[in-house]
């Protein structure tokens, strides 16, 4: 299960010489990042979607689309679609940004559009990046700035929230850190699994979003299975409802609808 810092691509000419940073320049680095907000909306289509023509349809989906691409140079921006995966939902759009104001404010845009009039919004899951307080001793990976997501990597998704029991809160910082080292060495068996936890403390219902991006839906379920063993799956209150998502262009997610 790797981690979600970001890969340096500036990759040195062979024979130069590239002086590492010191601890000062590494922090003060971090520091000029801003955290993320992160949004996953899961979007159900209305049984009056269907019953229209079809060329009243295309200008829906041609105006909802170009309502989100006037976002994408301010919000990264991917979509997934769940047909067929839940009946709760047909497509998810998941957005990060640095501020709320333009997630706010695309969402009024969608709402005006003539096919926010056929979509019922089911879901919408916010929370924040965050250094995590657990990081394992003797795995290198977990230096990396943990603030900052790269989404869309993989064809598959998998997103739920996730809710620790009051106990969990009250056990000591040195127990918590055991049971979580013991997460992250099962996780790191799952190489092809990349996870990203985000923070919701007071800004959603749920205290975290987990996210596992992978192209091998079978390791993540045999991943889960075995975090379901751990000693910290036992102060697990809640980490449903849990969503399948496969990566679609959003013209290929509304054209799915029917």
């Amino acid at each position: 299960m790797s981690s979600e810092g970001e890969q340096n691509n500036n990759t040195p000419a062979r024979g130069s010489l590239r002086l590492a940073p010191n601890v000062e320049e590494l922090e003060e680095h971090k520091r000029k990042i801003p955290r993320q907000f992160v949004n996953f909306t899961f979007y159900r289509a209305r049984q009056e979607w269907r019953m229209m023509a079809d060329d009243k349809k295309s200008a829906c989906k041609r105006s909802f689309i170009e309502s989100i691409d006037d976002f994408r140079p301010h919000l990264l921006i991917q979509s997934y679609s769940t047909i067929g995966l839940r009946t709760s939902a047909d497509f998810m759009i998941w957005r990060i940004g640095t501020d709320l104001d333009p997630m706010q404010e695309m969402t009024a845009r969608l709402n005006q559009t003539q096919m926010a009039k056929y979509l019922e919004p089911t879901h919408s899951l916010l929370s924040m990046t965050k250094r995590s307080m657990f990081i394992e001793s003797n795995c290198t990976e977990h230096t990396a700035d943990r603030t900052h997501i790269i989404p869309g990597q993989t064809d598959y998704l998998f997103v739920c929230p996730l809710q620790r029991t009051r106990e969990w809160y009250s056990r000591p910082q040195e127990q918590r850190q055991e049971m979580m080292e013991e997460s992250l060495r099962i996780g790191s068996k799952y190489r092809s699994v990349k996870l990203h936890t985000t923070y919701s403390f007071g800004l959603d219902d749920q205290e975290f979003v987990v996210a596992f991006e992978t192209n091998k839906p079978a390791d993540f379920l045999d991943l889960f299975q075995e975090l379901r063993e751990t000693k910290a799956s036992c102060f697990t209150l809640r980490d449903t409802p849990m969503f399948t998502c496969r990566k679609r262009s959003l013209a290929e997610c509304l054209d799915a609808l029917g």
